[in-house]
This record gives C-alpha cells, sequence and structure tokens, in this order.
C-alpha cells in the first residue's frame, strides 16, 4: 500500500466505529388518542402508558409526546427496580368531549432534556450526628423497629404545587398532610417543618395530628370493632420510585404481615401528580386473597368543628381542626378537609370507630385493590374554605374519578 493511501483509510477506519454507534440508536413511533367522553373538561389529567403496550422492540431510554407542534412534558418510570424503564406518565388538559391525538417518539438513546419540576419526591436518613442527613432509594427494617426516627421527615415525603404528603415509616403507616398558603413546591426547602423565616415567607406546613388514625386515607386492618394497624410483620420497607417532573411515587411493603390467619406480603404505591391534590393507593398482594377484610376512610377529626359526609357508596369526608401541637407549637391552629373514594366493587360495609369514619374492604381472588384520598388545608389561597365548599367537591372528584382520559393507541 502506498503512503499516499494511508490518511485516507486512518480516516475511514475512525469514521465507522462513529457510523455504527450512530446507526445503533433504535426508535419507535406510536401515536395515540386521549378522549375526554365527560360533561367537564379534564385539566392535568394523568395518563400512563405501560412501554410494553406500547411495543417498542428495544430497551427505551427516552421519550418525547406531541401535542401537534407542542412538546407535553413527560417521564420514564422504572417501576421494578431493575433500572430499564416500564411505564411512560405525562398529564394534559382535554377539553369535555372531545379528544386529543399525540405522537410518542421512543427512543433507545438517553436525553439530557429536563423539563420544569411541578413535583419533588425525598426520602433521606438521619446521620447519627444532629441534623445531617443523606438521600436513600429504599430502606428496609425489622418489623419491631419504628423506623421512622431512621429517616427524615419519618418517612418519605412529597409534594404537588397544591399539596403535600408523608408516609409513616412505622406499623401506622399514616399518610400525614403538609398543607400550603400558595401553590408551589416547598418541601426541598422545608423538609415539612418550616422555620420562622420560611413561614414568614408564607410557607406552609404540617397540619393535621393524625395520633392512631388512618389519618388522609391511609389502609389498616379491621378486626371487626375498629381499625388496626399494620403489625406484627417480619420486615418492613419504605422506597422511593419515581422523584417527578410529572408525578412521584412512593411504595411500602411489609412481609410476613401476621393477619387474620394468613401471612401477607403487601405492597401499596402511593401516586402523585402534576396539578392534583389527590393520591391513587394501589395495593398488592404476592398471592391472591381469601376473605380477609381491610380498612380505610378518614380520620374522625376530633374538636367542635369536626363534621363529616357520605354518599354511603365508597366516598366518605371529614371536616375539622386537630393541630400538631407537640411536633409545631409555634405554628397557627389548622382546619384540614379530608376525603376517600373506594370503588364500589371493593366495599364491604360503611362502619366507624373513635378515630375514623371508614369502609371495609375485600378483594377475594384478587392481588390488589385501589382507592383514592384527597385533602385540602383552610389556609389555602385557592382552595375549599368551607365544609360546604369541601363536600361538594369530594362529590365532583368522585364523579370526575370514574370518567378518566380514555387512551387508545392507534395502529
Amino acid at each position: 500500500m502506498t503512503s499516499k493511501w494511508l490518511p485516507l483509510m486512518m480516516a475511514l477506519w475512525m469514521v465507522a466505529p462513529a457510523k455504527a454507534q450512530a446507526q445503533a440508536v433504535e426508535t419507535s413511533q406510536v401515536t395515540i388518542t386521549v378522549s375526554n367522553r365527560w360533561k367537564t373538561d379534564r385539566k392535568d389529567a394523568p395518563v400512563a402508558l405501560p412501554l410494553d403496550d406500547l411495543k417498542p422492540g428495544f430497551r427505551v431510554r427516552s421519550a418525547v409526546v406531541m401535542d401537534g407542534q407542542t412538546e407535553i412534558p413527560s417521564q420514564l418510570d422504572d417501576l421494578d427496580g431493575d433500572l430499564k424503564a416500564d411505564e411512560l406518565a405525562f398529564v394534559l388538559d382535554v377539553p369535555a368531549r372531545s379528544s386529543k391525538k399525540l405522537t410518542v417518539t421512543l427512543s433507545s438513546a438517553r436525553s439530557e432534556k429536563k423539563y420544569p419540576a411541578r413535583v419533588y419526591a425525598s426520602f433521606q436518613i438521619r446521620e447519627a450526628k444532629k441534623n445531617n442527613h443523606q438521600a436513600a432509594q429504599s430502606l428496609t427494617a425489622p418489623g419491631t423497629c419504628n423506623a421512622s426516627r431512621l429517616v427524615i421527615p419519618h418517612g418519605p415525603s412529597f409534594e404537588s404545587e397544591l399539596v403535600g404528603y408523608r408516609i409513616y415509616f412505622n406499623e401506622k403507616q399514616t399518610i400525614d398532610p403538609y398543607g400550603k398558603f400558595n401553590k408551589g413546591l416547598e418541601l426541598e426547602e422545608s423538609g415539612f417543618y418550616p422555620n420562622a423565616d420560611q413561614l414568614a415567607r408564607g410557607f406552609g406546613d404540617d397540619v393535621l395530628m393524625v395520633g392512631n388514625s388512618c389519618g388522609i386515607g391511609a389502609v389498616k386492618g379491621w378486626n371487626g370493632r375498629e381499625a388496626t394497624h399494620i403489625m406484627p410483620v417480619a420486615f418492613r420497607t419504605e422506597r422511593m420510585l419515581a422523584y417527578g417532573p410529572v408525578r412521584t411515587i412512593a411504595e411500602v411493603e411489609v412481609k410476613g404481615w401476621e393477619y387474620q390467619g394468613r401471612e401477607l406480603t403487601m405492597t401499596h404505591r402511593y401516586i402523585l401528580y402534576a396539578g392534583h391534590r389527590d393520591l391513587r393507593i394501589e395495593t398488592r398482594f404476592d398471592e391472591p386473597l381469601g376473605e380477609e377484610i381491610f380498612s380505610t376512610g378518614v380520620q374522625n377529626i376530633m374538636g367542635t368543628e369536626t363534621v363529616s359526609d357520605s354518599d354511603h357508596q365508597g366516598l366518605v369526608g371529614s371536616w375539622g381542626r386537630h393541630w400538631p401541637v407537640t411536633d409545631t407549637i409555634h405554628y397557627a391552629k389548622e382546619t384540614v378537609g379530608i376525603a376517600t373514594y373506594i370503588p364500589q366493587k371493593y366495599v364491604r360495609q360503611e362502619v366507624k370507630d373513635k378515630d375514623n369514619f371508614l369502609y371495609t374492604i375485600a378483594a377475594p381472588g384478587s392481588k390488589e385493590f385501589h382507592h383514592y384520598t384527597m385533602f385540602t388545608s383552610c389556609k389555602e389561597t385557592f382552595g375549599y374554605g368551607t365544609p360546604q365548599k369541601w363536600f361538594a367537591y369530594m362529590r365532583e372528584w368522585k364523579e370526575e374519578l370514574e370518567h378518566p382520559v380514555e387512551v387508545t393507541i392507534l395502529p
């Protein structure tokens, strides 16, 4: 070979790997319709698309969702911990009795694109030194351990622009609310416990003493007379699966729950979307259920303001004041409204005990059931300031949940 051909051959050799790498990127494009058949406009309607339904044929590392020429922020979530995306999620507005046609492009290439965050989530472990902490994805502890003392703030915390929540890392597994004056994300700075300066700037705070109740729609056991905590268990795990920018997902898993003659492995998944105050709570078991009975509902908020409302068909709400004095003695006394909705097919009986207004739940032969819960803080500048307004809204909310947007994947 003459020397004059050597530079050309070297150039071709260098270009070939880059070209092969470029050709290795795989993409697929799918068209979907999102239909709102309900009589009312839907704002921030949640859409979750399992990637298996989209049949990409490759490992998906990025996605783009387009509404015509407008890109819709979205996120890919790994739901089973194998580091591979399982689901594509986004929210969008759909007018009443109309449909939108969207184009979804999936790619095997990673993307550095970042959308503005509309949700926030955190799970942090305390260090031995006071006020020090480290980020964590999950933590498993023996069932005899009160792990709420090991994490900040007592469990995983997450928020949308409207509300914040945390899940207690102990046998109560109670959902605790963080109420706001104004829309926005606060938990990264306040950590659920705002200081005096943050309060003066209009930050929200912990707005309810949940005690031994089900708080904001936590799943409990049922012994025929009252709700029971989730104990004894062999191990309890809490984890964050998704941090945004469109939705957060937290999980609580218990293994070896000795309950009604069986040993159950149960996982609660808490999903909060951008623009929403309500949680979707999915409860799954490793084996089909028999005749086990569970319960959930709303806290009976103690005090002179306490009132409740129910449609006796899976919807129940309460309104009142029971502020967290021991945690937040310098904070204002709070008034809140709570609502929980259980789809009728899971409802067995409407019941109550001294701490809660409840429904009992069963799903024989199934490995799962789900329900929804939400709250409002009376101090919200964007919320519902009276029990009458709150109870009226919770009925609208139930109707909306019963008429979700419909997603069709076009051939």
